[in-house]
């Protein structure tokens, strides 16, 4: 390496060692963020199942769970032979714990609410709003640039470019399927497409990335609005809530597709945590500290596309999560991008439950879109984020 080389990479090993003890000196040590996340979250999760037209208390919601779970692994194979092996330590047997676990009386109309309606309906919003979160988080650090969000890059635009699509020319081809896979494959194509223009000899310009995904976004939007005029009133009606996002008829094996695709991708993203750190400090400086740049952006790009796409698919375009959360974890616990991401999954799953009890429980009978409510949430918050850091800066200038 030259002697320019390594003085750069001197450099920035000591600005990356001052900010790292920084921010340990003012976060501290421990899992303190992490244990109050979670109850937040198992707070928000019990609130938003029993709170409805339907009141069901937190214990008979947890007992309602259990018995479908003990129902469920009563049909495992092999599952007597565990409840068999746990008598015989003299510990609890998982199966009768379940089945005795809170004497409380338990209607047929609170089970089927809870187990079939809300239940689906919290665990998607939960997975989508982690999703969400974590891609804001790493598109954040991955451009450098607090604006940063999943709908940047195209991933929405093209989703739901690809739902009006179904939706108005009446594509049925898959069933109930046909929306979600339009909308997550165009989603992905549009996100290739604002890659390949981005890439040039070798490598990918930020700027041009940034710039390509606001241009094509526009074009989309155009199209968009070029299909709903060909569309009927039920059809504008009904991509008027796809387009203001909603968690409402989610059914239990859609979960399990947004809950797999978002739980690898989350992982694939914290695992690239201390290589955002890096790239905090730039290109150059990434670089010379051992960070393959164009290799960790594209994965991460394409990572963050495949979580937001696959959410956006069955919920809707949902607006503020992915931008707002990564800035109220930054707040709280700083910029490290190894404590900033699994924070944002918690918070994220949190608000964006919180904001689904908000848009059911609001208007009763009546229900807002979900993404009505975030907007009013993040649209006050960015405006008070954005004078808060004009103030302590001076001005922009």
């Amino acid at each position: 390496m030259s002697l320019p080389g390594r003085i750069r990479t001197t450099i920035a090993r000591i600005r990356y060692s001052a900010a790292s003890i920084g921010r340990r000196i003012s976060v501290g040590a421990g899992h303190a963020p992490y244990a109050l996340l979670l109850a937040l979250l198992v707070a928000a999760f019990l609130l938003n199942v029993g709170i409805g037209a339907v009141s069901v208390a937190p214990n008979q919601v947890i007992v309602i769970i259990a018995r479908h779970l003990d129902a469920h692994l009563q049909a495992l194979p092999g599952w007597e032979a565990v409840v068999d092996a746990g008598s015989r330590l003299g510990t609890f047997p998982p199966g009768a714990w379940m089945r005795d676990w809170l004497a409380v009386d338990v209607t047929r109309q609170q089970d089927a609410v809870i187990w079939t309606i809300r239940l689906p309906r919290v665990l998607m919003g939960a997975v989508a709003g982690a999703g969400l979160a974590v891609s804001g988080a790493a598109l954040q650090g991955i451009f450098r640039n607090p604006l940063a969000d999943p709908g940047l890059i195209g991933v929405s635009s093209g989703a739901a470019l690809g739902a009006v699509t179904a939706i108005v020319l009446n594509v049925t081809v898959l069933g109930i399927w046909t929306l979600p896979v339009f909308a997550f494959v165009a989603g992905l194509l549009v996100t290739s497409l604002v890659y390949l223009i981005a890439r040039h000899d070798g490598r990918t310009e930020v700027v041009t990335l940034l710039l390509a995904g606001v241009a094509i976004s526009a074009v989309i939007g155009a199209g968009v609005g070029l299909l709903i005029t060909r569309a009927t009133d039920q059809q504008i009606r009904t991509v008027t809530f796809w387009t203001m996002g909603s968690l409402g008829g989610t059914l239990w094996n859609q979960i399990w597709i947004v809950a797999l695709v978002t739980a690898v991708g989350i992982a694939l993203v914290i695992r690239s945590g201390q290589a955002l750190n890096l790239l905090v400090l730039g290109e150059r400086e990434a670089r010379h500290l051992g960070v393959h740049v164009e290799r960790t952006r594209t994965l991460l790009m394409f990572t963050t596309a495949a979580m937001t796409g696959v959410s956006v698919a069955f919920t809707g375009a949902i607006g503020f999560v992915g931008l707002v959360v990564p800035h109220l974890v930054r707040l709280w616990l700083g910029p490290d991008h190894r404590r900033l991401l699994p924070c944002a999954a918690l918070m994220g799953a949190s608000l964006l439950l919180i904001a689904d009890l908000v848009s059911r429980t609001i208007v009763q009978p009546l229900e807002l879109p979900i993404g009505v409510v975030t907007s009013l949430i993040g649209g006050p918050f960015f405006l008070w984020l954005l004078i808060r850091t004009r103030r302590q800066q001076g001005g922009w200038a």
